[in-house]
């Protein structure tokens, strides 16, 4: 009896002395969490949603399954036909970040030589804040423009890209740094970009400086096209020596991942890219690979972190892995193109899709006479394009199409001009106002004579 007792004792201070402990944990249970706690799960959230987002190409008939990835945007297209392979939103408009450099890089190739002086200026430093990309220009500094393009593309120096864009711009483009931001609106434009708009060189965060994947995706095409940039590309690390300022060596590496042999996010078909992050903008990458069949560009936006690379590597393999080069030459049966000019076009297909069930448009160029643009889609979804000479009945048809085409709105304009009557009807009027009044002539002639008689008559 006394042992129970003795138990029943130990038991009671056993739960007195556990009873702080479980209030304490529930108590801790209720506080409110973090600022920091609260946004991870939200992003959580958030990327949960978007890797379970539709991917827009996946609902194409007979197009093979591509990947959920976690970017809110993403693009696969093939570099030198535009065939778009893999997109998911990807017209959507996003902040860019860094990989505005590829435009910037692209406006400073096609109008200046490496050789060029890039000066840095007070604006040209004044801007950066602490954690800005750099790599640590003074004011007064000069660089070639080739080890300038370096900077920014792989150490995506910011001070760099705005320098460049002031002396590009000033000794090129015979203006001023707004020139060269207006080059690269006006450079976008024309590679077919549409819903894009730049206002600095560097792509440091501003409300009105956006871009869309596809965008994108024709920017790094376009560069791509540029050796110098495919030399730039194949370098991991680059010193630039001495200046006029400074006598240490400035040595910076590259920073897309996939370039790098001994990196777990290595690919062995990585050629070139681009990495980019605000935190407005997240993560965004533009990739570029080379198979030994297909050159491709890969662009994510508003990614995750490495998640970009996953995302980049998985729509790359599946790009590889289900499409091929589709040959036209011998399959195309217009009797409106002549001959292609594009040396060996072809569209890119799925084992799935047949050339026959594509869709073409053919648009006039101003390369020459009877020049032309075809363009292959498979519904609705672009799948190649090829310069191309037309027949003249092909070019005539074009040219009847656009003066149809005129007539229509000519035919629109006169509709509207109801109140006023038809010109042919106005210069009939005064010939029907002349027999109008011949024939009232007539009629009373004809009624003074037979008064007369009338007259005659009642006189006998």
């Amino acid at each position: 009896m006394k042992l129970k007792r003795i138990l029943f004792c130990f038991l009671i201070a056993a739960i007195l002395m556990l009873s702080p402990a479980v209030v304490m944990a529930e108590e801790g249970d209720t506080q409110e969490k973090t600022e920091e706690e609260l946004a991870a799960e939200a992003e959580a959230q958030e990327k949960a949603a978007s890797y379970e987002a539709e991917i827009d190409t996946n609902g194409l008939e007979k197009w093979p399954g591509g990947p959920k990835v976690y970017a809110d945007s993403a693009v696969v297209m093939d570099m030198e036909s535009g065939a778009i392979l893999y997109g998911k939103n990807m017209d959507a408009k996003h902040f860019p970040a860094s990989i505005t450099k590829l435009l910037t890089t692209l406006v400073a190739l096609e109008n200046a030589d490496l050789t060029d002086k890039v000066k840095f200026t007070e604006d040209s430093i004044s801007f950066l804040q602490y954690d800005d990309a750099q790599i640590g220009m003074k004011v007064g500094e000069e660089l070639s423009l080739e080890d300038s393009l370096h900077a920014v593309l792989l150490a995506s120096a910011n001070e760099v890209s705005h320098a460049v864009a002031e002396s590009v711009g000033e000794l090129r483009l015979g203006g001023n740094y707004d020139t060269f931001i207006q080059k690269m609106n006006d450079r976008a434009k024309e590679l077919g970009c549409t819903n894009s708009h730049w206002v600095n060189p560097n792509g440091l965060h501003d409300d009105e400086h956006y871009t869309t994947a596809h965008d994108m995706a024709l920017i790094a095409s376009a560069v791509y096209q540029q050796e110098e940039f495919r030399t730039i590309m194949g370098k991991l690390e680059y010193k630039i020596g001495a200046t006029n300022l400074t006598q240490e060596e400035r040595v910076f590496q590259q920073n897309h991942k996939m370039l790098w042999p001994e990196n777990y996010y290595y690919y062995e078909y990585c050629t070139g890219g681009k990495t980019g992050y605000t935190d407005q903008a997240k993560t965004t990458l533009v990739t570029m690979a080379d198979n030994g069949d297909m050159h491709l560009a890969a662009v994510v936006l508003y990614d995750y972190g490495v998640d970009a690379y996953t995302d980049t590597r998985a729509m790359m393999d599946y790009v590889f892995s289900n499409f091929k080069k589709v040959p036209v030459k011998n399959l195309e049966t217009s009797e409106d193109i002549n001959n292609f000019n594009t040396q060996n076009p072809y569209v890119v297909l799925p084992d799935s899709v047949d050339f026959s069930s594509l869709d073409k448009n053919i648009v006039l160029t101003e390369n020459g006479i009877r020049d032309g643009k075809v363009n292959y889609t498979y519904k609705g979804q672009a799948v190649g394009s090829a310069e191309a000479t037309l027949t003249e009945e092909g070019y005539q048809k074009l040219m009847g199409d656009t003066t149809a085409s005129d007539s229509r709105k000519i035919e629109n304009k006169q509709e509207d001009l109801t109140a006023e009557p038809p010109k042919e009807k106005t210069d009939q009027q005064p010939e029907l106002k002349l027999y109008i009044g011949i024939g009232a002539v007539a009629v009373l002639i004809i009624l003074i004579a037979a008064g007369a008689v009338v007259l005659r008559r009642r006189k006998r």
